[in-house]
């Protein structure tokens, strides 16, 4: 299996990178992270891809099927969080926000599906977040761009689902990573960890091929204390 992970660098992407290659997966780390995505790939023994994916998706999707040798799974992982009141929020902020969370799924899903063909088939896995379907204050900008890749996960699974393309979506709840400039280990005693997610996706990716799980929810199991 040869999987293109985006936001690989770290937090739940480096978790994904390193679960799948433990499973024998060829992966590549595509981040604008040069430091992080040659860490994550060395440890993998994978490839890292430094790359804007908002400027560069197609050129991201091609190289990496081409350091893989092809392509059978995007993980479409990549996302930034800016938590704040929405009249705080600058424009710029929100623009980033939705390209990275939303666009940059779109652009690389588009790409990927190209070569995937209508045959030989692919998988795609877009990393969300409960954010997706819960709305909470101060996360105008996430919420919406979350919301919207929950939209459009749901509606590329039907245009390709006849094409042998199977997509799914992961939405996490809260996980014990430094996303959105929180301390990894900040409730890490309750909080999922990133290995949770990534088993997850390791049992969609193995699941027969006649079976598909759309959307998987994961919360903590016990609320913080």
């Amino acid at each position: 299996m040869r999987l293109l992970v985006t936001g690989g660098a770290s937090g739940l992407g480096r978790a994904i990178a390193l679960g799948a290659a433990e499973r024998g997966a060829k992966v590549v780390v595509a981040d604008i992270d040069k430091a992080g995505a040659e860490t994550v790939a060395r440890t993998c023994g994978g490839r890292a891809l430094v790359v804007d994916l908002i400027a560069n998706a197609e050129r991201a999707v091609e190289d990496g099927a081409r350091l893989l040798g092809g392509l059978d799974v995007l993980v479409n992982n990549a996302g930034m969080g800016i938590f704040r009141h929405v009249r705080e929020v600058s424009l710029d902020e929100w623009k980033r926000t939705m390209e990275t969370n939303l666009f940059g799924a779109f652009y690389c899903s588009r790409e990927a599906l190209f070569r995937f063909g209508t045959t030989r088939g692919g998988y795609i896995v877009n990393i969300g977040s409960m954010a997706g379907a819960n709305a909470f204050a101060g996360g105008s900008g996430y919420n919406a761009s979350k919301f919207g890749l929950t939209g459009f996960t749901e509606a590329m699974l039907q245009d390709v689902r006849s094409e042998n393309v199977r997509v799914s979506y992961v939405m996490p709840g809260s996980v014990a990573t430094e996303f959105g400039g929180r301390a990894a280990g900040d409730g890490a005693n309750w909080k999922i960890w990133p290995e949770d997610v990534a088993k997850i996706v390791q049992t969609l990716l193995t699941l027969p091929a006649r079976t598909l799980v759309s959307r998987v929810e994961v919360r903590p199991a016990k609320p913080k204390s």
